[in-house]
């Protein structure tokens, strides 16, 4: 870095150069992470903390903010994307950038198959469900549901590992291959937006598909209360993306930047 450069640097460009050091050669999947890529990740969430909306130039809305017409009780309406993103950069080890949900809208519970992920939110209120799918037998007694023999192979044994609120002052959330994979993230009280850095990027051709799922229990979810939450084993079935969730694009206005 040169003289300087922390100061006339954007800290957006600076969290993006901190990405590209902490997840040019990340753990494998299953593998314990080493002490240089602990610290790598430790710096880049210590810039995650500090970004604010306007560092972004990212002017906060309202929820009268949304189509002329619409009454509050429909935030959003037919034909108009319930959260829209902002690309700021991709590499082929990561991508960031900035999803805007409408009020009331929700990013459904999807996965992140062997990928990291750094959320943090720029303003607004969101909640996070976190869950990770069971792959061995814990001496549970729960029984499994028993749907049509044809969707059987769609169940997956899973843990609610925590659900709680995040806004602009919250530390960032963070998912790895195998901690809060899988997450649900809606809209509190309006309308939110959350800078968002996963690595690697999605990429179907190589095995990082994003899957779309929804709880067969009766766990409640709803519960904001992260201390209080205790993990709770769940059944998932997999799903289509749900038809009322698509997300559009929109212009990133904020700071350049250069990798």
């Amino acid at each position: 870095m040169m003289p300087g450069d922390s100061n006339m640097t954007s800290i957006v460009q600076r969290i993006a150069r901190q990405a590209l050091v902490t997840f040019r050669n990340p753990p494998r999947v299953g593998e314990d992470a080493g002490k240089s890529f602990l610290e790598n990740h430790s710096k880049l969430k210590s810039l995650m903390t500090e970004v604010r909306a306007a560092d972004l130039k990212l002017a906060p809305r309202r929820a009268d903010d949304s189509t002329p017409g619409v009454p509050p009780a429909l935030p959003y309406h037919h034909g108009a994307p319930p959260v829209t993103y902002m690309h700021i950069c991709e590499t082929d080890h990561f991508s960031m950038g900035v999803f805007l949900l409408k009020s009331g809208a929700s990013i459904p519970l999807h996965d992140h198959p062997g990928m990291h992920g750094v959320l943090k939110v720029m303003y607004g209120k969101v909640r996070i469900s976190c869950f990770d799918r069971l792959e061995r037998p814990s001496g549970s007694t729960q029984a499994a549901p028993s749907p049509p023999p044809a969707q059987m192979g769609a169940l997956r044994r899973s843990v609610l590992r925590s659900t709680g609120e995040y806004t602009e002052e919250s530390g960032p959330c963070v998912l790895s291959p195998d901690r809060d994979n899988l997450h649900q993230i809606d809209a509190v009280d309006g309308p939110t937006a959350f800078m968002d850095i996963l690595a690697p990027p999605y990429d179907p051709d190589d095995g990082r598909d994003c899957h779309y799922y929804r709880v067969l229990t009766e766990a409640e979810v709803k519960n904001t209360e992260q201390k209080e939450q205790k993990e709770k084993e769940v059944w998932l079935m997999e799903i289509s993306q749900p038809p009322d969730f698509w997300c559009g694009g929109e212009p990133y206005p904020g700071p350049e930047v250069c990798l």
